[in-house]
């Protein structure tokens, strides 16, 4: 299983001016092979091609053979990005204007973008805490770096393959890709259903909450702001909004990690399964308040629940995902469904049974149901031929 481990280097100022000019110098290059693949193979430049094409003048212009390799892999990956999105449709239809405008002109790459090392331009000592790292100035031999035990720990046995380079607020970062084994999946004993929400970012079946009414102070203070800023209508404004959204990206994604890591523990402590709902059309499907629009749309709910995946493969905890179709509307005891099953947006009564509680936890529980019922056909053997 492939984990990103992010360390942060600590460059002096001579080092940080030749990352800085090394980044700048590799940007301006991959602009300049994206403009000549555009002009010489339109979309559908390889490796081979541009290799051919550009090697020459990426070597002549003063980059190492590794970052001038990189350099090509990185255009060419670019455009097959750009492909992907073009046949999936995420750009829109053939006449489109982001599609046009995608297809009309080269890609540029911005001057800080990341990028990419290989074991032959990056090495690390893991004892002192430094890299020896290619710049244009030359071999920079003793940059320090910094992170957790933890994640130091993960890079000594698990780090394999490449690594990026990062610039962000004036700060530099490396991402090494770990190659971190996959823990053997148990049987379990029962499952944990997680309802995720707006007001609850995540509420289990054990009556466990994640309340989202901290985070929502947070953003709503952050919106208050971003409207202010952007009142402005500067460059500098621009910039500091771009820096802002950033900011609040970090804090959920902060946030995510902290849920995903608490649900998975609990259920490997338990033995148990995570049942999760397929939140796939979403939006298509579910029709919410005006004022809850902006957060059901801004919230990343998809992230969340990739991360309680990815945890749960590291810890053997098994994960499957149920139809989340009227969870909030069905009584766990006697199966009615009704709309009136929930008179506000916190409470769950059955016109039935009279079964009351949490909205949510009753939503969780019924989670925890369909995965029951999901494992039992999932693990059913084959039928036996006649």
């Amino acid at each position: 299983m492939k984990i990103v481990v992010q360390v942060k280097l600590l460059p002096d100022a001579a080092q940080a001016a030749a990352l800085e000019r090394t980044l700048h110098t590799v940007n301006n290059c991959a602009s300049r092979v994206s403009a000549a693949s555009f002009e010489a193979y339109g979309l559908k430049g390889s490796v081979r091609d541009l290799r051919s094409l550009a090697y020459g003048e990426l070597k002549a212009l003063g980059l190492g053979a590794q970052a001038a390799q990189h350099v090509i892999k990185r255009v060419v990956d670019a455009y097959s990005t750009l492909r992907a999105n073009i046949r999936v449709g995420n750009l829109g239809g053939e006449g489109s204007k982001r599609r046009r405008k995608a297809t009309s002109k080269p890609i540029a790459f911005r001057p800080d973008a990341a990028h990419t090392y290989d074991d032959r331009c990056l090495s690390w000592n893991y004892d002192a805490r430094t890299v020896s790292i290619w710049t244009m100035d030359g071999r920079l031999k003793t940059v320090c770096f910094a992170c957790s035990p933890a994640a130091l720990k993960r890079l000594v046995a698990y780090r394999k393959g490449e690594s990026d380079l990062v610039r962000r607020d004036g700060k530099w970062f490396l991402a090494a890709t770990c190659d971190v084994p996959e823990a053997e999946q148990y049987e379990p004993r029962d499952w944990i259903g997680v309802d995720r929400g707006i007001a609850n970012l995540a509420t289990t079946s054990d009556g466990g909450n994640h309340s989202g009414r901290r985070l929502e102070r947070y953003r709503r203070w952050q919106a208050r702001k971003k409207a202010e800023i952007q009142a402005k209508g500067t460059r500098s404004a621009k910039q500091l909004l771009k820096k802002r959204a950033r900011r609040e990206s970090r804090h959920a994604t902060h946030i995510n990690h902290t849920i995903s890591k608490t649900v998975v523990a609990v259920a490997q402590r338990t033995e148990r399964g995570i049942a999760l709902e397929q939140l796939q059309g979403i939006r298509e499907r579910v029709t919410v308040r005006r004022d809850q629009r902006a957060r059901q749309s801004s919230w990343p709910f998809h992230q969340l629940g990739a991360f309680i995946a990815y945890k749960a493969r590291r810890a053997g905890v098994p994960v499957i995902e149920v139809d989340p179709a009227y969870t909030s509307q069905r009584c766990p005891r006697c199966g009615h469904t009704a709309k009136a099953n929930r008179p506000s947006r916190d409470a769950f009564c059955c016109r039935r049974c009279g079964l009351a509680g949490p909205a949510d936890v009753v939503a969780g529980v019924n989670v925890r149901d369909r995965a029951r019922s999901a494992w039992v056909f999932v693990n059913m053997p084959p039928p036996v031929p006649a």
